[in-house]
């Protein structure tokens, strides 16, 4: 319970910190963005060569995938040939004859 008393001191010296330190921090965040401008340039550097490294390999994969896939949906559906078969013969033969209007 005791931390719960001492709360507004801990926050007023906290805001009063915050206020002294704040000159420092503006003066310094140019010299800390300079700093970290070297880390950003390599950072987009190697995402881009890893990128243009991986971008051919993922097209390649993508591909088999799609073929690997498509062969396996025929194999799957080579099965059903017959029943397909019988289907559209059950079909011609049950289907309406056109009516053909004389005019």
């Amino acid at each position: 319970m005791l931390w719960l008393v001492l709360l507004p001191f801990r926050l007023l010296l906290a805001v009063v910190f915050g206020l002294l330190v704040l000159p420092l921090a503006v003066v310094l965040l140019p010299l800390a963005l300079l700093l970290w401008v070297p880390f950003l340039l390599v950072k987009f550097t190697v995402r881009l060569a890893l990128g243009l490294l991986l971008i051919p390999l993922m097209l390649v994969g993508g591909l088999l995938g799609v073929l690997l896939f498509g062969i396996a949906a025929v194999a799957a559906l080579v099965p059903l040939l017959p029943l397909a078969f019988l289907a559209v013969l059950l079909w011609m033969v049950m289907r309406r004859p056109m009516v053909v209007s004389s005019l």
